[in-house]
C-alpha cells in the first residue's frame, strides 16, 4: 500500500461526507489494496458526535465479565482490538479526531502499528479521547497455557503501554478470541486486570469482510448500552467511516470509553 497515498486521501476531504467506495466480496483485491475512503464530514457545525455523559453519573462495572455497560442511558462503547493494520489504527485516530469519536482499544502489542502509530495516539490516550486496554502480547488462546505464561502475555503488553502510553490499561483485559476460564481471570487479577471485557455485538471485522456486511452488523448491534467489538486489522471499515457516524446519531447515541461510564473498582 502506498502510504503517501493514503493519508493525502485523508487529508485532502472536503466538508460534508464523501460517498463510500462501493462494497467488495471478501478476500477481494481492492479490499487489500486500495486507499480507504475516510468519509467523514470534517467540517460539519459541532457536536459531530454527543459528548459522553459527566464522569458523576459514573457507575461501578457490577458482575464480571463485562458485557454491557450497566445502569440505563443512551451510551455505546465501540471496542477495537488487535491492531494488525497500522494503516487500519491510523484511520482509526483520524476518525476520533475528524468526528470526535471516543474508543477504547485493546492492543495486541507485539503488532507494529501501536508504535507506528505512538505520536498520533498518545494524545488523545492523554486526553481520555482514547483509552487502552490489555489484549495480551501476540494474541493466543489464554486458556491453553500455563499460568506464568498468561501472566507473561499480560505483563508484556503492560509494560509496553506504560512505557509507550503512560497507562497500564488495567482493570480492564480482553481474552484473546473471548477465550476465558477462572484461573485466567485469577491470573489477570493478580497484575490489576480485574475486569475481563467481553461484548453484546460485533462488526464481525476480524477478517476481511464486506463493507455491506460490516454495517449490517453495526445497524444490529449500535444499540444504548452495548458494548461492540471492531478490529483495526483490515480497510473495509475506514470505508464506512460516514455510515457509522450516521446510525449513531440516527439513535442518539453518545460514544464512549469504558472509563467515561464506570468507576474504578475497589
Amino acid at each position: 500500500m502506498n502510504r503517501r497515498r493514503f493519508f493525502v486521501t485523508m487529508g485532502g476531504l472536503a466538508a460534508g461526507a464523501v460517498a463510500a467506495a462501493a462494497s467488495t466480496t471478501p478476500g477481494s483485491a481492492d479490499d487489500l489494496d486500495d486507499p480507504p475512503s475516510l468519509a467523514v464530514p470534517t467540517s460539519a457545525a459541532p457536536p459531530l458526535l454527543a459528548p459522553p455523559p459527566s464522569k458523576s453519573l459514573r457507575v461501578a462495572p457490577g458482575k464480571v465479565p463485562l458485557t454491557a455497560l450497566p445502569g440505563s442511558g443512551t451510551s455505546l462503547a465501540l471496542t477495537i482490538d488487535d491492531g494488525v493494520d497500522a494503516d487500519v489504527v491510523a484511520a482509526y485516530i483520524k476518525f476520533a479526531k475528524d468526528t470526535g469519536a471516543r474508543f477504547t482499544f485493546f492492543v495486541t502489542a507485539s503488532y507494529q502499528s501501536w508504535t507506528t502509530n505512538r505520536a498520533d495516539l498518545r494524545p488523545l490516550v492523554d486526553s481520555g479521547q482514547i483509552q487502552l486496554g490489555n489484549h495480551t502480547w501476540d494474541h493466543p488462546d489464554l486458556t491453553t497455557l500455563s499460568k506464568s505464561a498468561v501472566a507473561e502475555q499480560l505483563r508484556r503488553t503492560q509494560k509496553f503501554l506504560s512505557t509507550n502510553y503512560g497507562v497500564t490499561g488495567a482493570p480492564y483485559y480482553r481474552p484473546p478470541y473471548g477465550k476465558r476460564n477462572a484461573a485466567v481471570d485469577a491470573v489477570a487479577a493478580d497484575l490489576g486486570y480485574s475486569v475481563p471485557t467481553m461484548w453484546y455485538g460485533s462488526l464481525s471485522d476480524s477478517e476481511i469482510i464486506t463493507t455491506d456486511y460490516l454495517l449490517e452488523c453495526a445497524r444490529k448491534y449500535f444499540t444504548a448500552q452495548a458494548i461492540v467489538i471492531g478490529h483495526a486489522n483490515h480497510l473495509p471499515v475506514t470505508r464506512v467511516y460516514d455510515k457509522l457516524v450516521g446510525i449513531i446519531r440516527e439513535r442518539g447515541l453518545s460514544m464512549v470509553t469504558l472509563d467515561d461510564v464506570l468507576l474504578p473498582p475497589r
